[in-house]
């Protein structure tokens, strides 16, 4: 029986406490993520919310200018016009925004996009900007959903007449506007293309190593060959920043920091002459044309396919010319790289692209003699009154080893009459061919003992071969003096005096570049001193202050230019390269073959030879002077060479050059893929290269040059005439800059 009052239910009494503890369990959750949030995550969150409201804009420097010696613009900034649309800019009106479209398309003849659906918008998404295809409407619609207070681009490069009719339009065209942009313009072109290169994207194996340092890869560009790409550090600047405050539309609001100006990029002042650089161009281009068109007539066929000529002050290393044929246009690159363009420079087998003043390699032939004569004149393997026997040919019992027997094998010259007896000086003003296999190889009694391969190789490098050159040029090959190792490890047989023969007159697998060629004819001009080959002479700031630059030529990746003196490093031998000073130019003396020992000494019998460990010579002045005589004899003999070219006894020329001038002819054979594949490789009538260099005036030389013509046959034929012109050039230059007149007799 109940008691009158008393609830029909029990109010249990665990129920509020499982509801305590669920209260007291939620606000330790809440209180634990509102303190991890708010302490422990402080930081993470606020800087995720001043991402949110801040921007940083990156500022574009200004590139550095590029002018030659004598001032004049190799490479400049100048303004392009872009037409650009910001859409939180246009009227509310639908209507006022379609009429600024189809007014703005007629004058810039860009479609208008209308009527807008969201399958062209999706389509306009795989479009670059100004590229041909997408609507004005679909660039504004799809530039609107991502950032409306920026602009898009909606037509580039336009006319300076196009660009002033849309600023005259800008009251009636609300959002319309005209952007300026600075794009790269080369006023030589292709005179200087190669070496200037051109500028191109960012790379994407680059693209962090830039956006350290403030550049965009959708914005900035950089060099991409010659000393655009050499030289980015120095002309490339630095980018500028600000920090600004936006709101959820991407409007700016305030700077939060107080902005960076951009470091424009310092300027670059070259060793060349536009001058000489035109009648350098001039001179390969018309000589190559005119031989192509004696051999083929009209019918656009190439005998000679490329050529390289460049000059040089041997006493400083300066650079005065340097051109390739056929070249590129440079200015064609200058907003973006036409696809169509570069691809068709890149499949032409003439390598347009590549600068083959010091990237291609070739055999050297007989300008390679040079080497031998130092060489065997040094190591007195010859005495230079020694009458040698130079017939047409000599037969020399060929073998691989001290025991082997051997075979009889005939080695051949270019004169198949032979010389006769001649001296030392005349092996090379004739530059006969078993002249050298003997001093090179030996040859019985006559010479018992050759200069050999190993001693031959220790000369060429005296003299600058087998080694890059470390001039401010990218993609420099090394070259390659073949030795019995070497031999072994890449064709897997042993050395013989046949290929000491060969080598000997810079054939079989010797290799140059134009460049190396030259540094060895400018060594022995200048007395023996190898000067640092460079296309620099300082580098200036915008109030064209001289500013201190130093180089690393060791240095890996992005580094080897510093505005701040490396540390002083030890040089363990001559040829070891230390960093530099290039800015301001001042001559530097690599080695001098006289003084320095950089030769290492060999003793030699029977053929074979075996370093003499630890001791090293030098070149005596008495050899350079009798290679130097026998150079110069190369002119002015009857049967030299180069005689009949500087004597005026030919029809091209038909007076004497009036300068004293020495030099070294060269054809060498050759057989390469081109060549194969043109069924040219037949034995014993293998294709030849024109080579030649020479300096000038003989008793104080100020000029060095070197003409090379891919299969352009004798020396003395295509590339000697070439020297004599752009001499002819040099000379009339000079007397013009001591009086002052027109440049047009000089061309």
């Amino acid at each position: 029986m109940t008691t009158p009052g008393a609830s029909r239910q029990q109010f249990e009494p665990w129920r509020p406490l499982v509801l305590y503890a669920v209260l007291a369990l939620a606000f330790l959750v809440m209180t634990a993520r509102l303190f991890t949030l708010q302490v422990l995550e402080h930081t993470a969150w606020l800087n995720q919310a001043n991402e949110n409201r801040t921007r940083e804009i990156s500022i574009a420097p200004e590139r550095g200018i590029i002018y030659d010696r004598n001032g004049y613009v190799l490479a400049s900034n100048v303004a392009s016009y872009n037409i650009v649309i910001t859409p939180a800019d246009l009227p509310d009106s639908e209507g006022d925004i379609q009429r600024i479209y189809r007014q703005l398309s007629e004058l810039i003849n860009v479609p208008t996009g209308l009527p807008l659906t969201e399958e062209s918008v999706e389509a306009a998404k795989l479009f670059s900007e100004c590229v041909p295809g997408p609507g004005i409407a679909q660039l504004v619609e799809l530039q609107n959903t991502n950032a409306p207070y920026s602009p898009v681009k909606i037509q580039c490069s336009v006319s300076d007449e196009i660009a002033r009719i849309v600023r005259e339009k800008t009251m009636d065209w609300p959002g319309v506007s005209v952007q300026i942009e600075p794009i790269r313009n080369y006023p030589t072109g292709a005179l200087t293309a190669n070496l200037i290169g051109f500028l191109g994207p960012i790379p994407a194996t680059q693209e962090e190593f830039y956006r350290a340092q403030g550049f965009l890869p959708n914005r900035d560009k950089v060099g991409y060959a010659g000393v655009e790409a050499y030289f980015q550090s120095i002309l490339g600047g630095k980018p500028g920043r600000r920090v600004v405050e936006v709101d959820v539309a991407g409007q700016e609001l305030r700077n939060l920091e107080a902005p960076i100006t951009a470091v424009p990029g310092k300027n670059l002042v070259l060793t060349i002459d536009t001058r000489l650089q035109k009648v350098v161009d001039s001179v390969l281009y018309k000589e190559i044309t005119q031989w192509n068109q004696y051999y083929y007539g009209g019918t656009g066929q190439q005998r000679i396919s490329s050529g390289v000529i460049i000059a040089i002050n041997p006493q400083t290393g300066e650079i005065l010319a340097m051109s390739h044929y056929p070249s590129f246009e440079n200015n064609r690159m200058a907003r973006f790289i036409p696809a169509y363009y570069y691809n068709q420079l890149a499949e032409d087998p003439r390598k347009p692209l590549l600068n083959h003043a010091v990237s291609d390699e070739y055999p050297p032939g007989s300008v390679f003699k040079l080497s031998t004569a130092v060489g065997a004149l040094n190591e007195n393997v010859v005495d230079v009154n020694q009458i040698i026997e130079a017939p047409g040919q000599l037969i020399l019992t060929e073998s691989f080893s001290p025991n082997d027997p051997g075979f009889e094998r005939s080695f051949v010259d270019w004169n198949e009459a032979g010389f006769g007896t001649i001296s030392f000086l005349r092996c090379i003003a004739y530059s006969s061919n078993v002249c050298f296999y003997k001093l090179g190889g030996g040859y019985k009694e006559e010479i018992p003992e050759g200069l050999g391969i190993e001693r031959l190789r220790e000369y060429a490098r005296a003299l600058g071969y087998d080694r890059a050159t470390d001039i401010e040029l990218l993609g420099e090959a090394d070259g390659l003096i073949p030795y019995p190792q070497w031999k072994r490890i890449n064709r897997g047989e042993n050395w013989s005096t046949g290929d000491t023969y060969i080598a000997s007159v810079g054939q079989g697998y010797v290799l140059t570049t134009p460049l190396q060629v030259l540094m060895s004819a400018a060594t022995i001009a200048n007395d023996g001193k190898h000067m640092q080959p460079t296309i620099v002479r300082e580098v200036q700031d915008e109030n064209g202050n001289i500013i201190p630059v130093w180089l690393d030529p060791v240095a890996t990746g992005n580094d080897y230019l510093s505005f701040t003196p490396y540390p002083e490093v030890f040089k363990t031998d001559p040829y070891t390269p230390i960093p530099r000073q290039i800015s301001p130019f001042s001559p530097l003396i690599n080695w001098d073959v006289t003084t320095d020992n950089v030769i290492q000494d060999y003793v030699c019998e029977d053929g074979y030879c075996i370093e003499n460990a630890g001791v090293r010579k030098s070149v005596s002045d008495y050899v350079m002077q009798k290679v130097q005589e026998g150079m110069r004899l190369a002119v002015t003999d009857n049967s030299g060479t180069l005689h009949d070219v500087f004597y005026g006894n030919t029809q091209q020329f038909t007076e004497p050059f009036p300068i004293a001038v020495a030099g070294k002819t060269g054809t060498a054979e050759y057989c390469d893929d081109v060549a194969r594949a043109a069924n040219r490789c037949t034995f014993g009538a293998w294709p030849t290269h024109s080579w030649s260099v020479a300096f000038a005036p003989y008793d104080d030389p100020e000029i060095a040059v070197v003409a090379f013509a891919y299969n352009g046959g004798e020396g003395a034929s295509v590339a000697a005439p070439m020297i004599r012109l752009v001499m002819e050039g040099y000379f009339c230059l000079k007397s013009l800059d001591a009086n002052p007149g027109s440049f047009a007799g000089c061309e």
